[in-house]
């Protein structure tokens, strides 16, 4: 269906006519304005949903990128095993000796 597609390309002013045709005599005269709000409110909403996301995008763009704060470490009498592990990392199970 792609390549068929690209073959024949988008229909042109009388195929218009056609497509309006067949439309009209499908949906009738009665529907015909209720399917053109719907259409309306579609394209609107999608509009709409594609600005925010290109604002967020352009936002997000020109905020400076904060380095995280250095961590103050503090003695204590903890064990290494206690110390969170880095991002990434697996936790592992601890061997308890009875």
């Amino acid at each position: 269906m792609g390549m068929l597609w690209l073959a024949f390309g988008l229909p042109s002013g009388s195929e218009w006519f056609w497509i309006f045709v067949v439309v009209f005599l499908l949906f009738g005269a009665k529907k015909l304005p209720e399917l053109a709000r719907g259409v309306g409110r579609a394209l609107g909403e999608f509009h709409k949903a594609r600005e925010e996301f290109e604002r967020e995008i352009h936002h997000s763009l020109q905020e400076p990128v904060s380095k995280p704060a250095p961590q103050t470490t503090q003695a204590s009498s903890a064990s290494p095993a206690s110390a969170p592990a880095p991002e990434g990392a697996v936790p592992r199970e601890e061997k308890k000796s009875a």
